[in-house]
């Protein structure tokens, strides 16, 4: 099982960027996706989760309105498209898969940076 992000890097307040998290060795259209992130000294947190089939989204406040979760299941990948950004989304970004059923199953990509900073 592999979850590998992309798409990190450094970028200036109010600029954009997209992570992408590639899935395999798992049956990717039937787990749920998240995106977490976690800053410095800080406790990761939810960023955003999409179901199974992508028909039902959530989000943190905080990011409410700017970043957007998406996924192909014909590719295996869940995306986090993220505008307007803040120096307070600096954080380790990293992808998450779930299924909850008769027995639980949980997979969590290694992360990647974002830095938003001028």
């Amino acid at each position: 099982v592999q979850l590998v992000e992309s798409g990190g890097g450094l970028v200036q307040p109010g600029g954009s960027l997209r992570l992408s998290c590639a899935a395999s060795g798992f049956t990717f259209s039937s787990y749920a996706m998240s995106w977490y992130r976690q800053a410095p000294g800080k406790e990761r947190e939810l960023v955003a989760g999409i179901s199974s089939a992508g028909g039902s989204t959530n989000y943190a406040d905080s990011v409410k309105g700017r970043f957007t979760i998406s996924r192909d299941n014909a590719k295996n990948t869940v995306y986090l498209q993220m505008n307007s950004l803040k120096p307070e989304d600096t954080a380790v970004y990293s992808c998450n898969a779930r299924y909850s059923g008769w027995r639980d199953y949980e997979y969590w990509g290694q992360g990647t940076q974002v830095t938003v900073s001028s």
